[in-house]
């Protein structure tokens, strides 16, 4: 497969995103709160003159909130779909490997959240890793979701 993946922590599992798709990872400090945005949506930060929108992945997957306090120093793996930048929140930034399979479908439960946004899993020098869909964990919950 011969494709680089970026090793992230969200809520605890570590799970794989396409390295090709981030341009950076950062340290968030500052969040402005959007009044009337989805609840995924954690605000918005300033990188290098541009702005992203913080994406709380806990939130999209809905396992969660996660704590973003003023002042604090909160890890993104920043991305860019359709035009427009985003960090995506997570725990943890451990390394970059190659996918040494193709992406797998998975054959167990692992909630709605995970299963929303999961590509399938891709073997790697690390053992096995769920490849995550980044638009899927942008977009978040489905309306019904939200709703309930």
């Amino acid at each position: 497969m011969n494709e680089l993946l970026l090793i992230v922590s969200i809520a605890g599992s570590r799970v794989a995103l396409p390295a090709a798709a981030v341009e950076s990872v950062v340290e968030l400090e500052a969040l402005i709160p959007v009044p009337r945005a989805p609840g995924h949506l954690a605000g918005l930060s300033a990188l290098r003159s541009r702005v992203l929108t913080v994406i709380d992945c806990q939130r999209s997957l809905e396992l969660g909130t996660t704590e973003l306090n003023d002042g604090e120093l909160h890890e993104a793996a920043v991305v860019e779909l359709d035009g427009h930048h985003y960090a995506l929140t997570v725990d943890a930034v451990e390394d970059v490997v190659e996918a040494l399979s193709d992406p797998a479908p998975i054959r167990a439960a692992m909630g709605d959240g995970w299963e929303r946004v999961s590509k399938g899993m891709v073997e790697t020098e690390e053992g096995p890793l769920l490849l995550v869909d980044i638009a899927a964990l942008v977009a978040g919950p489905t309306a019904e979701a939200r709703a309930a």
